[in-house]
């Protein structure tokens, strides 16, 4: 079987499924019946004649045969999407308004908006860089189309793009707190959900803590860490070669935490693009730390 044989719509919904982990989350991305997107695996898995998915447990899983297909099925999604939208792609034109955290648009995010800006000149890019909680307050008043966000996973609506684990990080020499000082804090102003997150986890362990530097800019707060001010709870990816991850033999224990991306109800064909790169790019592990 030659792969035109193959229907994208199957090869999307079986691609869905294995990326949500259920059928339910796959027909709700997909705005489909859950019926219709499991009709479509089936017919996949009757094509090729193998099974693709391991519907025994809750958590639907791949298959070997799953396994071997998932990243050649993304690829023809791909080629599909670039051949269904090789001629009206120079016609599309607009504005894009983009909201991320700082943080994120300096490090994950360069290298594919630079791609997008080349690929589609006639398409504007207005890109705004605050913390979470003002990212979603602009998002909710309409001033949006696209945003991405900073949350704990599962948390509320919203699409995972990243996953990240959290880490203390300090200067290399920094003087560290010892059992009974206060912790300094290197961290964003308020409302910041790695700051609101590291001191919680202090004040249910106990520890006294004290905002030593706050800057709304990684660059900011990065050059404060260098100087020693303080530590600063980040994403391990984000931690820079001349920085060190401290152990937790004094700190507590940081849980993962997720960027997820959230769009208008009614977006614009150029919205819909960067939706569609930014999704693709998450596919393809492409948002890696550009530190």
């Amino acid at each position: 079987m030659s792969a035109s044989d193959l229907a994208p719509s199957c090869l999307r919904a079986f691609v869905t499924v294995a990326e949500c982990g259920s059928f339910t989350a796959a027909s709700q991305r997909l705005g489909r019946g859950q019926s219709a997107v499991s009709l479509q695996v089936k017919r996949l898995e009757d094509q090729l004649g193998v099974q693709l998915l391991d519907r025994r447990t809750r958590q639907v899983g791949l298959t070997p045969a799953g396994e071997r297909l998932i990243d050649r099925a993304r690829q023809l999604l791909a080629m599909h999407r670039e051949l269904a939208a090789s001629a009206a792609l120079q016609e599309i034109a607009g504005a894009v308004r983009l909201g991320v955290p700082e943080d994120f648009a300096s490090t994950h995010l360069p290298g594919l908006l630079a791609e997008f800006v080349r690929a589609h000149p006639r398409i504007s890019l207005e890109v705004t860089c605050e913390l979470t909680l003002p990212i979603l307050e602009r998002f909710d008043a309409g001033e949006l189309d696209l945003v991405l966000f900073k949350r704990r996973p599962g948390a509320g609506e919203g699409e995972t793009v990243l996953h990240e684990d959290l880490a203390w990080v300090a200067a290399k020499d920094a003087a560290l707190p010892v059992a009974g000082e206060q912790v300094p804090l290197v961290c964003a102003p308020r409302p910041c959900v790695l700051r609101d997150l590291a001191t919680k986890l202090l004040d249910q362990q106990g520890r006294g803590w004290r905002i030593a530097f706050s800057s709304g800019s990684l660059a900011g707060n990065l050059a404060a860490l260098r100087a020693g001010l303080g530590i600063a709870p980040l994403p391990l990816e984000m931690v820079p070669p001349d920085l060190v991850v401290l152990g937790l033999d004094i700190l507590p224990a940081l849980p993962d935490i997720e960027t997820s991306m959230l769009e208008a109800a009614s977006l614009s064909p150029a919205a819909q693009l960067l939706r569609d790169s930014i999704r693709e790019a998450r596919q393809q592990n492409l948002l890696v730390s550009a530190r």
